[in-house]
């Protein structure tokens, strides 16, 4: 894919890093093999995710160091959650497990020279010098015999901090990582332990035995060449739009003809954003168009199929199939049934059923052509994880996409200048279509 944008404010700072660090648990901790479940190790799964916290200063913590601070709670986290501590293999039938080995997260301390207002009036991708702020660590990219976790923890000019990572997605979703940082920052804030305990119970989410695939998985179908030409274009760009009060009350008003029933705002947002991104591609009538509702199956049953504490990956993601031709020419209504009956079909039943189909099919990726991806990471609790320097101003994604395939938004509770709360949507999209996108969204709602 060819590089995005730069960052539109022009921003320019210098970052001095020290020598990145491996830190294990401050205990010692079983060595052992574990399992990843069969929704973990899918091929969709085995990439590296960048996340991001920003946090600002608070008089009362004058005289600590947040490396310091973080780095210490690291090591007493990680007696809890030591598989992170550990590396991947791979055994027969691409199975993967964790080798608890202590080897340690990798930690890097920086500081950079400038301050958190000169980020701009929103904070939201693409954050400037990204690669700074969050250092590739020669050899540390891959899935396989490489760190699970990689954080780095850079000092600001105003007193201020950033507090960036990458983690293995095989590891754990956004519910389960939002899990292990709050663990983490109540260990820096002065407790002995996370009060809520992590559970591995990865054999929760593995294949029966027998493995029976019990429901249609449009979302691997099997294409002869699985990428989408758009990302071949070289003028691929990345931008962010901020989705105000005002302005999410007003897409969902759009869809009150079409449905008598309650519509939420994810539905709106998503079934109003799939058509006018589809319409900005100008992709073929005939082609076929997938939106991916990525649906957590944590609370959707009684009992509850997995136990509080559980951090492994706990979600599927049904497909909504079209064309571009019905999905843009139909109403807004047609694009809103599409998304509602997507969602509704994340059950315990699927994502049982999907275990089995990577255990029966090999493990595949999802399919790529056509294919947008709305994670919805509003919610989860990022900005809430404080490490005692008060919540975060801004928590979740550093980047749209996912991996290779950068077909995919993240919905990120955020906040502007005016003290609004909205939500963040990062897209990676070809400039020409980017221009088009936002022509339609204006069209559509009537407003800039």
């Amino acid at each position: 894919m060819a590089s995005p944008s730069a960052f539109s404010g022009d921003v320019v700072f210098a970052v001095r890093r020290r020598q990145p660090e491996l830190v294990a648990p401050a205990k010692p901790t079983p060595r052992e093999l574990k399992l990843l479940s069969d929704i973990d190790d899918q091929q969709g799964l085995r990439f590296q995710i960048p996340m991001i916290q920003f946090y600002g200063h608070k008089a009362s913590m004058k005289g600590k160091d947040p490396v310091q601070v973080i780095k210490k709670a690291l090591s007493q986290a990680l007696v809890f959650y030591y598989p992170f501590a550990g590396r991947l293999r791979e055994g027969p039938g691409r199975k993967l497990m964790v080798d608890c080995n202590e080897e340690g997260v990798i930690f890097i301390e920086a500081d950079a020279d400038i301050t958190l207002q000169q980020f701009g009036d929103i904070l939201q991708p693409p954050f400037p010098s990204f690669d700074e702020l969050l250092y590739k660590v020669p050899g540390s990219e891959g899935v396989i015999n490489c760190p699970l976790l990689i954080i780095q923890v850079t000092r600001l000019k105003c007193g201020g901090f950033i507090f960036a990572y990458r983690l293995n997605h095989t590891m754990s979703d956004g519910a389960g990582i939002v899990q292990f940082l709050n663990a983490l920052a109540e260990i820096a804030r002065g407790a002995c332990e996370p009060s809520i305990a992590p559970v591995w119970r990865r054999e929760l989410l593995s294949a029966r035995d027998p493995p029976r695939i019990t429901c249609t998985h449009r979302e691997y179908e099997q294409v002869p060449n699985n990428y989408d030409p758009i990302w071949t274009q070289q003028s691929i760009t990345h931008q962010s739009f901020f989705f105000g009060p005002k302005k999410l009350e007003a897409i969902r008003q759009l869809f009150s003809p079409y449905n008598s029933q309650y519509v939420s705002r994810f539905e709106a947002l998503t079934a109003f954003l799939w058509r006018c991104r589809t319409k900005a591609l100008q992709l073929e009538p005939n082609e076929v168009v997938r939106f991916f509702c990525i649906n957590s199956i944590k609370g959707k049953s009684n009992p509850p199929l997995l136990p509080l504490g559980y951090y492994g990956n706990s979600f599927v993601y049904p497909a909504a199939v079209t064309t571009a031709g019905k999905l843009c020419e139909n109403s807004l209504g047609f694009a809103l049934e599409l998304v509602k009956k997507a969602k509704a079909e994340a059950t315990t039943e699927y994502i049982q059923s999907v275990a089995d189909l990577m255990v029966i099919k090999g493990r595949p990726c999802f399919i790529m052509p056509g294919s947008w991806f709305v994670s919805d990471t509003s919610r989860l609790g990022f900005r809430d994880v404080d490490f005692g320097w008060g919540k975060a101003l801004y928590g979740g994604s550093a980047t749209a996409g996912a991996g290779p395939f950068p077909g995919v938004s993240y919905y990120v509770a955020c906040e502007n200048a005016k003290q609004e709360e909205g939500m963040v949507v990062p897209f990676y999209l070809p400039l020409n279509a980017l221009k088009r996108f936002v022509q339609e969204m204006e069209q559509v709602l009537g407003q800039p």
